[in-house]
């Protein structure tokens, strides 16, 4: 794919789903991380992921400050929004109504396909039918949707490691992966069962809990 193409795609995959999700996160200590703290930041990543011009994110990044605010707000709660319909399906509960909403409200400023003229052919372009930063937004809650109406939920999986939670789809053969990574918190869980068995078990009346959960 051409750089041509990446800026003018307006489509996103399952990985730039999760990663969008993965941009407010948690250090592996617990310790919450906003990759995303500024409009500018938001729009810089949407533009990197070929889901907004790149004319069209500085002139959302230069917002007025109260449009500013108002915009990185949508964001973070879209964001949200999906975080929570990704926990729904993991914990095996409904999702709340309020994060439905939120993904829905962007959902329904998508672009429309239209044929244009090509390099001696006809190629697929779009035309926006809303707001340029909804539409971003909706481009990258497509794969969740499809995910879902695929009836492909199955293998959503959050990161056993409390200090990671981690959004990731289980492509492992068994389908019983539990890490985000065994090169970080599945090797930190196992460090830490290893820790916990040389010190032995703890006196009766004061047994602690692993703070990583044991790997399936």
């Amino acid at each position: 794919m051409t750089n041509r193409d990446l800026l003018h795609r307006h489509a996103a995959t399952l990985e730039d789903t999760f990663d969008f999700l993965n941009t407010d996160e948690l250090d592996g200590s617990g310790h919450p991380i906003e990759r995303l703290p500024a409009l500018a930041d938001a729009t810089r990543w949407l533009a990197e992921h070929g889901l907004l011009h790149a004319a069209e994110a500085r002139r959302v990044a230069g917002l007025a400050r109260d449009r500013s605010e108002s915009s990185l707000a949508q964001i973070h709660a879209t964001r949200a929004g999906m975080r929570e319909i990704v926990e729904a399906f993991v914990a095996g509960r409904p999702a709340a109504a309020d994060s439905l909403a939120a993904v829905n409200r962007v959902l329904r400023a998508r672009s429309v396909p239209e044929l244009v003229p090509g390099e001696g052919s006809i190629a697929i372009g779009h035309r926006h039918v809303g707001d340029p930063l909804d539409d971003a937004l909706a481009g990258v809650a497509e794969p969740l949707v499809a995910l879902v109406a695929a009836g492909d939920t199955n293998r959503l999986r959050i990161c056993a490691n409390d200090g990671c939670r981690w959004v990731f789809h289980d492509t492992s053969p068994t389908g019983r992966r539990r890490w985000c990574s065994m090169a970080s918190c599945g090797n930190r869980a196992k460090a830490a069962r290893h820790r916990a068995r040389r010190r032995g078990p703890a006196p009766a009346g004061n047994a602690a809990s692993d703070p990583v959960r044991s790997a399936g």
